[in-house]
C-alpha cells in the first residue's frame, strides 16, 4: 500500500477544493469525481479522491488509486498497480496487474484469467479469485478469502491478527478461507488468528500453520 500516503495527501485538498481534473504526461488525478480511461486508450498514473476510478476494455494504465470509491479494470486491460481505500477493486476477464493489488476496507474480485503479479491483500473485505492467478500471495485481516476453481496462487496466504487500530474491525468473527476444486495454492498458509478453512479435496496446498483444514467434495464447501 505504498500509495496510500499520496492519496490521504490528496485528500486534504478535497476538503477545500472544488471538483478539479489535471493531467500531465498522461497522468490523471480528480477530486470530488469519477475517472474514466476509454477502451483501447494508454495513460499515466490515474487517481481520484471521492470518485471511482474506471479503466476500460484492453486500457493501459501506470498506477490506478482512489480514496472513497471503487477501482474497476476492464476485460484484457493492463495496469502496474491498484489501490483504493474505502472501495472494491474488480479485476475484468484475461485483466493484468504487473504489480501489487491493495484495498482498505474493500472487497477485491479477479475475473477468469486475470493475472496479478505482486502481492494482492486488504484489511476488510471479501478476496475472490475466479480461475485467476495471483504470483505473490494473498494477505487479509478480516476478509474472507475463496481461491476458486482452477485459480493459482504462489507466495501463500496470510491472515494477520487484528489489533486495536484499523485492524480490529471485523475482529469478533472468524474468516473463511476457501481453496476451490483442483486450486492450487504453493508456500505457507499461515493464520495468525482464528479461520474457517475448507480445502476442496481435489487442491493442492501448502504447509498449514494456525489453523486446522476440513476438506470437501465437489464445487463448494
Amino acid at each position: 500500500m505504498r500509495r496510500i500516503s499520496k492519496i490521504l495527501f490528496l485528500c486534504t485538498f478535497a476538503l477545500v477544493l472544488p471538483s478539479i481534473a489535471a493531467a500531465r504526461d498522461g497522468d490523471i488525478d480528480k477530486i470530488n469525481g469519477a475517472v474514466r480511461v476509454d477502451a483501447g486508450q494508454h495513460a499515466g498514473d490515474v487517481s481520484s479522491v471521492n470518485g471511482a476510478v474506471y479503466v476500460g476494455d484492453g486500457a493501459t494504465v501506470n498506477e490506478a488509486s482512489t480514496v472513497n470509491g471503487a477501482v474497476e479494470l476492464g476485460d484484457r486491460a493492463q495496469a502496474k498497480s491498484l489501490e483504493t481505500v474505502n472501495g472494491s477493486i474488480t479485476l475484468g476477464a484475461a485483466s493484468q496487474v504487473s504489480g501489487e493489488v491493495s484495498a482498505v476496507n474493500g472487497s477485491i474480485r479477479l475475473a477468469r484469467g486475470a493475472e496479478v503479479g505482486g502481492k494482492l491483500g486488504n484489511v476488510n473485505g471479501a478476496i475472490t479469485l475466479d480461475e485467476a492467478h495471483v504470483a505473490g500471495g494473498i494477505e487479509t485481516v478480516s476478509g474472507d478469502i475463496t481461491v476458486g476453481a482452477d485459480s493459482r496462487v504462489e507466495g501463500g496466504i496470510l491472515v494477520e491478527k487484528p489489533n486495536r487500530g484499523w485492524f480490529h474491525w471485523g475482529a469478533e468473527r472468524k474468516p473463511v478461507i476457501v481453496i476451490g476444486p483442483h486450486a492450487v495454492v504453493q508456500g505457507t498458509l499461515q493464520f495468525k488468528r482464528d479461520v474457517e478453512l475448507k480445502v476442496s479435496d481435489s487442491a493442492q496446498i501448502g504447509p498449514v500453520k494456525g489453523a486446522t483444514q476440513v476438506k470437501f467434495s465437489g464445487a463448494t464447501p
